[in-house]
């Protein structure tokens, strides 16, 4: 099972918005180093809306080549039309992701049980463990804790990020599918709670600036140390808080071109962080140590 910190990681661009390759080896490289259990590549943080195919594609190969086994990779390959999640689930499978994310279908709205059908074709599609991801703040679509409990008999069904920050619902979603898939948190601010309650683990923004601590937090939620969960979060709550100011990852890609990972660049309709927030940003990241 994977587990742990799991860093939706940003997808470096030049200020002109094309992908900057050597930048994004420095961050697999930054994340190995720093302790964090997987990278998750071409998620929502990684502006997977905004590449083309052909860019998604090579975004994911780039990862896998680069991570070379050293952790495992995730590849986001959702999708709103079920041919393209298939298809660039596909292209993962054979690039040698460890598994899949897949977003809930975006601006269709569908019924409970078009979600139903639709991740379990996927799943039955493509041959790689697959794990669904609710974040209905972002998409308009939000699957239940039902439609969950159904998928989660699925055997390549493995997991579920839940971007609810609603922890009674996390709880309810440990408690009933826990014994087949993990439960991982995809916000930050509530996942201590959430995996001292029983996830397997954070799909992390903040892991993108601060992946050690992020890779210590986990490790004591998990293991239910709550003294020591409780101090690491406490020390990154308001980086977990400030790099949501705008909509991710226009903040994270503005705090690591402040750490000098990456330039600012990053690709409409997304804009550059609004410097009358960067301060607020900045005191945050030096209240927790990370510059």
């Amino acid at each position: 099972m994977i587990s742990g910190s799991m860093v939706a990681l940003v997808t470096p661009m030049t200020n002109s918005g094309e992908i900057d390759w050597p930048a994004l080896k420095r961050l697999i490289d930054f994340h190995i180093e720093q302790g964090t259990n997987a990278i998750v590549a071409v998620g929502t943080t990684g502006e997977s809306a905004t590449l083309s195919v052909s860019e998604h594609c090579m975004v994911i190969k780039h990862v896998v080549d680069q991570v070379n086994g050293a952790i495992p990779v995730i590849a986001g390959t959702g999708a709103n039309s079920p041919t393209e999640a298939i298809e660039l689930t596909d292209v993962a499978r054979v690039a040698g992701v460890d598994a899949c994310l897949l977003v809930t279908p975006y601006y269709n709205k569908p019924t409970q049980e078009g979600l139903y059908q639709f991740h379990k074709l996927i799943a039955k599609s493509v041959a790689i463990p697959q794990i669904l991801y609710n974040v209905p703040g972002r998409t308009a679509c939000d699957m239940v804790n039902d439609t969950v409990d159904r998928l989660a008999s699925i055997d390549n069904i493995i997991g579920i990020k839940d971007a609810t920050g609603d922890i009674e619902r996390g709880r309810e979603l440990i408690a009933r599918c826990a014994d087949r898939i993990a439960i991982y948190s995809g916000d930050d601010p509530t996942a201590a709670e959430l995996m001292l309650a029983g996830g397997k683990g954070d799909i992390s923004v903040t892991a993108n600036v601060a992946p050690k601590l992020m890779s210590q937090l986990c490790a004591a939620a998990i293991a239910g140390d709550t003294v020591e969960t409780q101090r690491i979060n406490d020390q990154l709550m308001p980086v977990h808080n400030n790099l949501f100011l705008e909509s991710n990852p226009i903040p994270v890609k503005w705090a690591l071109h402040k750490m000098g990972f990456v330039t600012e660049g990053i690709r409409l309709p997304l804009t550059v962080f609004n410097q009358e927030q960067q301060p607020i940003l900045s005191q945050a990241m030096q209240q927790a140590g990370i510059i």
